[in-house]
């Protein structure tokens, strides 16, 4: 990649040049009784610190001070860069996973967008320690290297201006397509909620029928009382000890990832081969067979098997739903993703804390009410695929301009920091760049400034 072209009233700085942060640790059982903002990775998405006492702070930290600019270490890959804010009271911490910028003569908001920008993004993910994920860290001594575009002073608080604004209406848009998936979201279980409750056919009845009260939700009186164990033929989970037989090819073995969208979604797929002879062959899916995810955070995920795989089983952590009536299988999906209905009893009948779980017997409990004419609850399936057929539309349009407000953000920082927002302004303000306001001016009264205060304390 060819090296940007700056205007000629920039130069470059490395990150070592400008900062003037020196590590003042925080150590809690010197400061019992005081009250801190402390600035940490978890609270991060936030967009505030935490305020605790200083008992309960586990570990020491570092002091920060309003302006700092602080660049996370952990998993760099994921965008974390946080500007200290003023505060009238509190002293300000962080915790010791952020690499803190300190720089009173540079403007703070050119230098947190600058941090946010992908140019800075794939530097600091270049040269990580760690094997991967959450266990990579950026190294603050190579970060230091780091050459940062460097604008005079009058420039940078433009450039930072115009981001703020630009920035800020970009993320308004980004809110409102995120708004609108999630109100998708909402209208799909309110067709489910019809479709299960009998409202979505209610005109294609015709009757004016009397609804009844069944399992927490009204249905047609006309409707008949099951649940899953009566419509089973069997319900079975997956293997343990199956780890062992993976392969890059051979049978497909469908986990609790390849449901989790409620859809079974196997381009991640993994395979196993069997040897002649094994143990779990009831687990052998076949076409509208129901999946229902068991343990974990997608615990009463669902998904119905729409095509026929062949030769493809389940794990441990999914459980198959083997109908008497194959043919009810797609009315039956609804109820077990209907949150008035079947997910709704999942959800209530899953234990164990932190990793929630179901039991075979679970899932025969589920009770629901069902059309008594199959023909009604194959209408109502067609309603709801076509309804499902709009959304997925919409959603898809929806997701296509996020990917495009997102790619927005990183061009609008791009001509940033190459100085493209701010062309006409040097143009028109050529005194605040002349010699005594350049960037390498104030380069210069930076380093003077830290050397002087070096000769001091000395």
């Amino acid at each position: 990649m060819a090296p940007t072209k700056l205007p000629d009233a920039w130069i470059k700085a490395t990150v070592s040049e400008i900062n003037d942060y020196k590590p003042s640790s925080m150590q809690p059982k010197n400061h019992q009784g005081d009250v801190f903002e402390l600035f940490s990775v978890p609270i991060f998405p936030e967009g505030r610190p935490e305020v605790l006492k200083a008992e309960d702070i586990g570990s020491s930290k570092q002091f920060v001070n309003c302006d700092d600019v602080l660049v996370c270490k952990i998993n760099p890959r994921i965008n974390r860069v946080w500007c200290i804010p003023h505060s009238n009271s509190l002293k300000q911490i962080a915790s010791s996973e952020w690499i803190v910028i300190r720089q009173s003569n540079v403007h703070s908001n050119f230098l947190t967008w600058y941090f946010r920008s992908e140019n800075f993004r794939t530097m600091l993910c270049a040269d990580v320690t760690g094997v991967g994920g959450s266990l990579t860290r950026a190294q603050p001594k190579k970060v230091a290297t780091f050459e940062v575009p460097f604008p005079p002073l009058a420039e940078q608080k433009v450039i930072a201006e115009k981001l703020d604004t630009l920035l800020a209406q970009v993320e308004t848009t980004k809110a409102r397509l995120e708004s609108t998936l999630e109100t998708l979201k909402q209208f799909r279980q309110s067709v489910l909620a019809a479709a299960v409750s009998g409202k979505l056919t209610e005109d294609w009845r015709g009757l004016h029928e009397k609804y009844v009260e069944f399992c927490g939700y009204t249905v047609p009186a006309s409707w008949l009382n099951s649940s899953i164990g009566k419509e089973s033929e069997y319900v079975t989970s997956g293997s343990r000890g199956w780890a062992k037989y993976y392969s890059d090819s051979g049978a497909l073995f469908i986990r609790s990832q390849d449901i989790n969208s409620d859809e079974l979604n196997i381009q991640n797929a993994a395979y196993v081969q069997l040897p002649d002879k094994i143990e779990g062959q009831r687990t052998k899916v076949q076409i509208n067979d129901l999946l229902v995810t068991i343990t974990g955070a997608n615990v009463t995920k669902c998904a119905r098997l729409k095509t026929n795989l062949d030769d493809a089983y389940i794990s441990q952590h999914v459980a198959l739903i083997r109908l008497k009536s194959p043919e009810n299988s797609a009315f039956f999906e609804l109820v077990l993703k209907a949150l008035n209905a079947g997910r709704k009893q999942l959800n209530a009948m899953a234990y164990g804390g932190g990793k929630p779980g179901l039991n075979l017997q679970n899932i025969k409990d589920v009770e629901f009410a069902k059309p008594s004419s199959s023909i009604e609850a194959d209408e109502i399936v067609r309603r709801v695929n076509k309804l499902f057929a709009g959304a997925d539309i919409t959603e898809q349009l929806v997701n296509q301009a996020l990917e495009r407000i997102n790619n927005l953000t990183q061009s609008i920082l791009a001509k940033a920091f190459r100085g493209e927002l701010t062309e006409q302004w040097r143009k028109d303000n050529p005194e605040l760049i002349s010699a005594d306001n350049s960037a390498e001016a104030l380069l210069r009264k930076i380093k003077a400034e830290r050397a002087a205060a070096k000769s001091k304390k000395q």
